[in-house]
């Protein structure tokens, strides 16, 4: 039996469901240009009590390589994160592979984190290549050998959507993702590319208009119940 008390009341709760799956929509939005962004979806369920409550997950799946003719970018095909470390020391992985040159000549991130352990590269070098198992090799000059000076790990977890997102496009290892592995023998580094968002617009688009008239129909089953709720209290007072 529903009294008009728990129908506002779970009317409150459902929309304050609704609005935050909203804002997660917002957030893929927000992130289709974002580099190696991962879709975050809220998948919502009724409760046998009739409440309305929901999850997040993650979707991994790969998103498309775009050329960028940069030599210090790097995307990654296939499953594996990027460690990249603080000058405070602090692991975190990305799929973000938007490298530049740092301090003395450090690969490092947008923002300043080093890549791996260190790869640092010469300054007076012919030219450097970053081959598919992460290798970084340079020529000292146009016609001489090739050789290794470092190369960018690869790691993989148990469960990656269980990561956590610590900020500019970086994740955290939880309890649920299980501790990193590294990745041998892998040919998923491809330099001068960058891995796009795998956000489908049309899909998030969809969901945007779903929510929104989900929203109002219950703002407006809740109107009806306030406005039952105040006639009566006026009836018992009259």
């Amino acid at each position: 039996m529903y009294t008009l008390q728990g129908i506002i009341r779970k009317g409150i709760n459902n929309s304050t469901v609704q609005f935050d799956r909203l804002g997660y929509v917002g957030t893929n939005f927000a992130n289709i240009g974002t580099t190696g962004y991962k879709n975050v979806s809220f998948e919502q369920y009724l409760t046998e009590d009739g409440y309305v409550t929901g999850t997040t997950r993650t979707n991994c799946a790969q998103g498309a390589l775009r050329i960028t003719n940069n030599p210090y970018d790097v995307a990654i095909k296939g499953i594996g994160y990027i460690p990249v470390v603080s000058e405070e020391g602090k692991v975190a992985y990305t799929r973000d592979g938007s490298f530049k040159l740092g301090k003395d000549g450090y690969l490092v991130t947008s923002d300043d984190w080093m890549v791996g352990s260190g790869i640092q590269i010469p300054s007076n070098i012919h030219s450097f290549q970053i081959k598919r198992n992460g290798d970084v090799v340079v020529m000292d000059t146009a016609k001489s050998t090739p050789r290794k000076i470092g190369s960018i790990p690869l790691v993989q977890f148990q469960s990656p959507e269980s990561l956590k997102e610590s900020g500019h496009n970086k994740l955290v290892q939880t309890e649920e993702s299980g501790e990193p592995k590294l990745i041998k023998n892998h040919d998923n580094i491809y330099q001068n590319n960058l891995e796009t968002a795998n956000v489908d617009i049309y899909n998030e688009i969809n969901s945007m208009l779903r929510l929104n008239a989900s929203m109002l129909a219950h703002m407006q089953l809740m109107k009806v119940a306030y406005d039952m709720y105040n006639k009566g209290i006026n009836i018992r007072e009259s």
